[in-house]
């Protein structure tokens, strides 16, 4: 049995039901699990580290993310193009991905992620060139390279050019592949265990790059199976204009009539959602990934975040791909997502704290884990611990539970635990070489984009 023990912690930020923030108290951790939460519980174990100046947080969990996008991040011609140009630009790069360019791009996107606080990445990968072999197992190598929990979807798109979409022939497949491979990638990759490691949501892109039978025949799957649902929707005015002109409703009205609704489905963004479609949202427990950084970098509009919240919505925070964030840490879209709110919704907006447990109740609740996301006897052992005595947080101290939004954290968090094993130590990654995997990606990456 493998233990882990943060003694004479300063502060724990449970995000528990009763938003417990317990001081000078041990953690105990027992072969990935936390065992025990109390004062001086023992004084020994395989790992101790001193916790008498650290604040504890649980790890970050992000409900979307599109890692390929890493390598076609910060590129002069598309930096001010919206959602429909951009994609139609950046097509031409991604229809040339392959097994090198997925491992390398979610080795660097996920060890960012890691490296600031998040212990549980949903990846969304939907980009599928002919020949380019078990894109999500190379996913799934380089997560248990770094020792992040991961969260793939077999995403898809059956619509290109000739059919009305924004894609490449190349990019695209038939339905019937689609489904094949779906079947395959639960078979293989999904666990559905409590502590899992590994597990897989069906992700078709968007409203505007797959067909009504994908969607319809791809809800019908992922139920047969028990997996979860996942794609774009309501992001753009563009996207409702296009599901007006081409099904005659709304984009919610259009997934719904094709069991694109209920407790096992999240959307990414959720911008443009009227009154009656909030409401809808809240009565049948369809979710949204909340991407406020994407979504000012492509000008597609502010979420209602608040409306949600008050209405009782599931939320969770994401970074969305880096193409469109040109960055992958959760930490940051913390604060962003405070702010931003702060500027749009002043009094009604959610507080720091709240904010926080977007990003893990919150995001928790979206994947349907309900073994992570706070820290509590019981439930896995991930999390990260900051050392109050840094000079970024001098005069924060009056609120841990707020400050990670409020103030901000400049810089990586000094320790990250996923599944009761230390994998950043003092802001560094424990299992990869940073400079080898640095210096291999952006050979990659320039072979990749010439």
């Amino acid at each position: 049995m493998s233990t882990l023990l943060i003694k004479h912690l300063h502060t724990l930020v449970t995000c528990d039901d009763r938003d417990s923030i317990i001081h000078q108290v041990d953690l105990l951790c027992k072969d990935g699990w936390i065992a025990d939460i109390g004062p001086r519980l023992q004084d020994t174990a395989d790992t101790v580290i001193d916790g008498s100046h650290l604040w504890c947080y649980p790890g970050l969990v992000n409900t979307h993310h599109h890692l390929y996008q890493v390598f076609s991040r910060n590129l002069p011609q598309v930096q001010n193009l919206e959602l429909f140009d951009w994609l139609t630009a950046l097509y031409e790069i991604w229809k040339g991905l392959n097994r090198d360019v997925v491992r390398l791009s979610s080795l660097t996107g996920m060890g960012e992620l890691l490296k600031h606080g998040c212990t549980t990445c949903f990846d969304h990968h939907y980009v599928f060139p002919a020949g380019a072999g078990d894109l999500l197992g190379a996913q799934f190598a380089a997560a248990e390279e770094l020792g992040v929990r991961m969260f793939a979807s077999r995403g898809s798109m059956d619509l290109s050019r000739k059919d009305g979409g924004l894609p490449p022939d190349s990019v695209v497949q038939t339905v019937d592949e689609i489904l094949r491979d779906s079947a395959r990638v639960i078979e293989v990759y999904h666990d559905p265990r409590p502590g899992s490691m590994h597990q897989v949501a069906l992700a078709p892109c968007s409203p505007f790059s797959v067909s009504p039978e994908l969607l319809r025949q791809s809800a019908v799957l992922a139920r047969q199976y028990g997996v979860r649902l996942h794609t774009h929707l309501c992001e753009t005015r563009d996207e409702e204009r296009w599901t007006l002109e081409n099904h005659g409703v709304r984009p919610l009205e259009y997934m719904s009539s094709l069991g694109w609704t209920g407790p096992d489905v999240w959307y990414a963004h959720g911008i443009h959602f009227n009154d009656e479609e909030l409401r809808e949202l809240a009565r049948t427990g369809t979710g949204v990934a909340h991407c406020p950084i994407s979504n000012m970098k492509l000008s597609s509009g502010v979420a209602r975040v608040p409306e949600m919240l008050a209405l009782g919505v599931p939320v969770g925070l994401a970074v969305d791909g880096s193409a469109s964030n040109d960055g992958s840490s959760l930490m940051e879209e913390l604060r962003v997502c405070y702010l931003l709110h702060r500027l749009h919704a002043s009094g009604a907006a959610p507080s720091g704290y709240q904010v926080l447990k977007l990003a893990t109740r919150g995001s928790a609740r979206l994947l349907g884990r309900e073994d992570i996301g706070s820290l509590e006897v019981g439930k896995c052992a991930d999390f990260f611990l900051v050392d109050s005595r840094r000079l970024e947080l001098t005069g924060a101290e009056y609120s841990p539970a707020d400050a990670l939004a409020t103030v901000g954290l400049r810089g990586p968090v000094d320790w990250t635990v996923v599944n009761g094993r230390v994998v950043v130590r003092e802001g560094r990654l424990v299992s990869v070489d940073e400079e080898r995997v640095a210096e291999e990606a952006r050979a990659c990456c320039r072979a990749y984009l010439n």
